[in-house]
């Protein structure tokens, strides 16, 4: 009895963690980047470590009885680094960046946390290349939102590796209809001098042809990539035991 009762009480708190790192990722981040819109365009530094901190936070609540082994921290580095040179390898094709299904890949792969995390710091990584700026912070939600939303749908069975062209259909799509408007609403916010009904338009609308080119570019990289990398993340995973309470 009393042993069942511990378990209830771990059970309980690592659902109110959980809660407590999707809070982050979904309210706390958003908040972040409407307080940075109101701060203005030069404290993106501090909008951009206030978010790398939300993420950091929500990967580390996401573990209940360890912090995550140093194994996984060098892992998910490797894979921050995969994508920030799978940007920087098309600089010369603007849009045209593998980037974000490199971290759909690894939300798959690692798990929601984890594919959130690889988004936001290969985002601000990656940007030390391309040049900081205002558009930083909502880079890191953007790429980090798509990472987490791989790996809920990984675990829903509905992206998987085996399933490539479903898999780089949803991926692309995600680009369309969520991440690039994520990142067209950091222009209207950032370049708009003021915000009605014809600058919502003409933002959204001139950022389709852009957000057409990075979900092409995303549709590939998941329709190439995703099933091989993700059975060699798989090996690992299961040589090493890493992710196992995530």
């Amino acid at each position: 009895m009393q042993e069942k009762s511990i378990k209830e009480n771990w059970a309980g708190r690592r659902s109110v963690k959980q809660w407590i790192a999707l809070g982050l990722v979904i309210i706390g981040i958003p908040a972040v980047l409407l307080l940075s819109w109101q701060m203005g365009d030069r404290k993106y530094y501090l909008t951009s470590m206030l978010v790398l901190l939300c993420a950091v936070a929500a990967f580390w609540l996401s573990f209940e009885r360890r912090r995550p082994k140093t194994r996984e921290m060098v892992l998910i580095a490797v894979m921050c680094a995969i994508a920030v040179a799978s940007r920087a390898a098309f600089i010369m094709f603007p849009q045209f960046k593998p980037i974000v299904g490199i971290v759909m890949i690894c939300g798959m792969a690692l798990g929601p946390q984890a594919g959130f995390m690889t988004g936001s710091i290969s985002a601000f990584v990656s940007n030390f290349i391309f040049g900081q700026g205002a558009w930083t912070p909502w880079q890191m939600f953007a790429f980090g939102l798509a990472g987490l939303l791989a790996g809920y749908l990984c675990r829903a069975g509905v992206m998987t590796g085996g399933r490539r062209l479903v898999t780089a259909l949803i991926g692309g799509g995600m680009i369309l209809v969520l991440i690039g408007p994520i990142l067209d609403t950091c222009t209207l916010f950032t370049m708009s001098s003021v915000i009605n009904t014809e600058a919502v338009g003409a933002v959204y609308l001139s950022g389709l042809p852009f957000n057409a080119v990075h979900g092409a570019a995303v549709f590939l990289t998941l329709l190439i990539l995703a099933h091989p990398m993700i059975e060699k993340l798989d090996r690992i995973k299961v040589k090493y035991g890493l992710m196992e309470a995530e």
